[in-house]
């Protein structure tokens, strides 16, 4: 069994699980009701990441094995740097109250970046990125990249797993650059047509994060879907954020509340267009799908008014100069992140997974939603702190806990970055409940996990873009020697 658990591993860390998804299934349920054996620190951390990273309970108590008398990690583990590795990645999958896992994470990162400079390739690479970025929170599309070089050092090392895994890579980058290309078109049209030159330009960055959620060939829909609304809703972003007075933030949300093409008349020169474009642009949706998924647009549709009344409330809070307080200020920023409208408006495009359950479910900002805009929020807000805004927004969370409490910056960003642990956790917690939700779910927590993309090192790498550049070469322009 430790054989199958170390190739489901290789599948996934070299980005081809969607060609094996139910054998996958098959060896990890197998794996759980079987009785665990093994004193083997990687075999044991691997079987728990992967059962817990697929929705399968699994107990910390499983790591028990590997602590004395008192409690304690026992100090000869810190011979084996890969068990370490694989221990410290499946910690980060920990929920609330599971005290042990934090242990673990404490205990092996402390060991890990010991011994970092004797370490030998791959694993010296490997702990590396893991500390920092653990593996949990890594985008499995870049980190595959990585993984396609070093796999071939490892001691399971399969030849035609590999060629598989860079055919793999090299046709679907073919299949995305061409999406790229098409999407790049529609946006160029809309973007001359509508004419806010103060709008972000930011296709490509959004294809991107489309694209690491959904990466495989048969949810090109939904990458197109989440693609076109994410760049209509950052242009109503930077309208309400830069350029529309209060009066016409008012008449804008006003408009788009009614949704109804005679309401242009209440809008100054500027935004008729563009409103015009958003109706459509959610008619054009609504052409692409099936007639028996045509109802979920709607589902988008709403979120999007939920979207544009969070954002003036933003821009009332602005033009008055009031503070709010951090609570308030959390209640209307983890919508107006978008993260909540764009897991609804990706869920539109995922074909038959994306039941209405699971549209009620995320439409509802229910904890894991809700989570995964609170991160956005909070990683945004701490990277606009260090960086600098383009936008005239309201004080910022960072800013009203800043106020409210009373504390330096340094103090205020420690103490928010304690609730994104949280908030991480929370995460966790849903993908072991909400089976039936399970494939839905899980492109919810890769939403999640590009966060680290967008907002690694603490800085906005969508409102400054060039600082993907190299990224977005590397994912679509370079192909995978074979």
């Amino acid at each position: 069994m430790a054989e199958k658990i170390e190739l489901v591993d290789t599948v996934e860390h070299l980005g081809i699980r969607h060609h094996f998804e139910d054998e996958i299934a098959d060896a990890l349920r197998n794996s759980q009701h079987m009785e665990l054996n093994s004193s083997n620190l990687h075999e044991v951390s691997l079987r728990f990441r992967l059962l817990r990273e697929h929705g399968l309970c699994v107990s910390p108590d499983d790591f028990n094995r590997f602590k004395d008398t008192n409690g304690r990690f026992n100090i000869d583990i810190i011979k084996e740097p890969k068990g370490l590795l694989s221990l410290y990645n499946a910690a980060h999958l920990l929920t609330h109250d599971e005290l042990e896992l934090e242990e673990a994470i404490c205990f092996a990162r402390l060991h890990l970046e010991s011994m970092t400079h004797n370490l030998t390739y791959p694993l010296s690479d490997q702990v590396k990125r893991a500390l920092y970025l653990p593996l949990p929170r890594t985008v499995r599309r870049i980190e595959a990249l990585h993984y396609m070089l070093e796999y071939e050092h490892e001691p399971s090392y399969n030849p035609i797993i590999l060629e598989l895994a860079k055919i793999d890579f090299n046709i679907l980058q073919n299949h995305h650059l061409k999406e790229l290309k098409d999407l790049s078109e529609w946006w160029q049209d809309l973007y001359t047509e509508v004419s806010l030159d103060y709008a972000r330009d930011r296709i490509v960055q959004l294809y991107l994060w489309a694209h690491t959620m959904c990466y495989e060939e048969e949810y090109s829909c939904a990458r197109i879907i989440l693609t076109k609304l994410s760049a209509v809703v950052t242009m109503m972003d930077d309208t309400y954020d830069v350029r529309a007075t209060l009066e016409e933030s008012r008449n804008f949300n006003e408009a788009i509340q009614r949704w109804d093409e005679k309401a242009v008349c209440l809008l100054p020169d500027y935004l008729k267009k563009f409103y015009l474009r958003i109706i459509i642009s959610f008619k054009e949706i609504e052409d692409m799908l099936q007639p028996h998924e045509k109802y979920k647009v709607s589902y988008a549709k709403e979120s999007f008014q939920i979207l544009s009344k969070k954002y003036l409330q933003g821009a009332e809070w602005f033009h008055h100069k009031y503070v709010p307080t951090f609570k308030e200020k959390l209640e209307v920023s983890f919508m107006d992140s978008g993260s909540p409208f764009s897991i609804v408006a990706l869920l539109v495009g995922l074909g038959d997974i994306a039941s209405k359950e699971a549209l009620y479910w995320a439409i509802g900002c229910t904890d894991m939603v809700k989570a995964c805009g609170e991160l956005t929020r909070y990683m945004n807000d701490i990277s606009a702190l260090k960086h600098g805004n383009r936008k005239q927004d309201a004080a910022n969370c960072v800013q009203c806990y800043i106020a409210e409490h009373n504390v330096t910056s340094e103090v205020a960003t420690a103490n928010i970055s304690k609730m994104m642990e949280d908030a991480w956790k929370t995460t966790n917690k849903a993908v072991l409940e909400l089976p039936t939700l399970h494939a839905v779910v899980r492109r919810v927590v890769d939403m999640t996990v590009c966060l680290t993309l967008i907002y690694g090192k603490k800085k906005d790498v969508f409102t400054f873009g060039n600082d993907l550049d190299d990224v977005i070469k590397h994912v679509f322009a370079n192909p995978i020697p074979i």
